[in-house]
């Protein structure tokens, strides 16, 4: 199908209603990112050698089956994107839709929301600000499930010492990320 006709189709969806969860590709320097967005906010990045297939079923089953690809919908997510990645915004003004967690992972990621451009926190850290300083795995199982990575920057959490620790998208990202930042990074 033309990319003229699947927009003229994917504006007329959302104009109708009919249009729950728009996608879109997103080229970055950290590799091609699936974003996708609800009339709540931006709900899913997807790392590029994820499943975009998988991630869109997922979306479908638990959000709504009416999913489709709207670049339009996302057009403010992306100009925001490449300010970040051009090293003009130190911030997201984006709405996030916070319903694909709950609970505590949802503290967890409230809280790694909270930690500013060019500063990390630990595992622990945000555990800690979740409200349960004992649940430090549990904070890192949040972290690597984060529905929304790069927005939501779990790249800023590293473990006690300062070691990378884990990253869903890969630690050449993350690493990239604290970088672009200038964020402290130790070998520890």
């Amino acid at each position: 199908m033309r990319e003229d006709m699947k927009q003229a189709i994917a504006a007329r969806a959302d104009a109708e209603g009919l249009l729950d969860v728009a996608y879109c590709d997103y080229d970055s320097p950290i590799g091609t990112l699936l974003l996708a967005s609800t009339p709540v906010g931006l709900v899913r990045v997807g790392f590029e050698g994820e499943d975009a297939g998988g991630l869109l079923d997922d979306l479908a089953a638990r959000l709504s089956p009416r999913v489709m690809e709207a670049p339009a919908r996302l057009d403010a997510v992306r100009r925001e994107l490449d300010e970040y990645f051009a090293g003009r915004a130190r911030r997201f003004h984006l709405r996030v839709d916070w319903s694909l967690t709950a609970g505590f992972r949802r503290r967890v990621l409230e809280a790694t929301a909270r930690i500013p451009f060019g500063e990390v926190s630990t595992y622990r850290g945000v555990a800690t600000a979740a409200g349960n300083a004992a649940a430090t795995r549990a904070a890192g199982s949040a972290l690597g499930s984060n529905p929304v990575p790069v927005v939501v920057p779990c790249h800023r959490v590293l473990r006690t010492g300062g070691g990378l620790g884990g990253y869903g998208g890969g630690l050449d990202k993350k690493e990239f990320l604290l970088r672009l930042e200038g964020a402290p990074i130790t070998d520890g």
